[in-house]
């Protein structure tokens, strides 16, 4: 009687539901950089997709949105995060880490854990990748830009604050 009432009876598909718009947040406290400035060429030129870029002003590397870890890599200097609406997010700490052979890194992170923005990712030894790597530059890059319909970068400010400053926006395709 109550379902009849109510509208209860009839059964609805279930529609998967995204996201109007997601916001990616800084990853790190520290300096915004454009992506074409990072002193890479698989950065620089959007081989791996589009994004921006981080120069930390310390160790501690925060989720910038929610969503499922889907890659840490076994040298703790990369991760891989995909968002409720399917955007993937790979963050890479500074550039030629791999070859640290994950030293000075510790992640909190494994393969599909489930994240919020500013929970810890990943905490690295910031004098430590300065002297070893060629760059502390963190690149943001969003490695699926053909699923994207929207992106808008929205760098507020040059100095960011880790999971709190939002520097991209994503509308994703349907």
């Amino acid at each position: 009687m109550f379902k009849k009432l109510f509208g209860l009876d009839k059964k609805q598909e279930a529609k998967p539901v995204q996201p109007e718009e997601e916001i990616i947040h800084s990853p790190l406290n520290g300096t915004y950089v454009e992506i074409e400035q990072v002193p890479d060429p698989t950065f620089s030129q959007k081989m791996m997709g589009d994004g921006f870029a981080i120069e930390p002003s310390d160790g501690k590397v925060v989720a910038p949105v929610s969503g499922e870890i889907m890659q840490v890599f076994p040298t703790k200097h990369a991760v891989g995060i995909k968002t409720p609406g399917g955007a993937e997010i790979l963050l890479h700490i500074g550039l030629d880490t791999v070859t640290m052979n994950g030293e000075g890194f510790t992640a909190h992170v494994k393969e599909g854990d489930k994240v919020k923005v500013g929970d810890v990712l990943v905490e690295f030894d910031l004098v430590l990748v300065k002297e070893k790597a060629s760059s502390i530059i963190t690149p943001v890059v969003v490695t699926n830009p053909d699923k994207v319909a929207q992106f808008s970068k929205e760098p507020a400010a040059k100095e960011v604050k880790a999971g709190e400053t939002p520097l991209l926006k994503l509308k994703m395709k349907g």
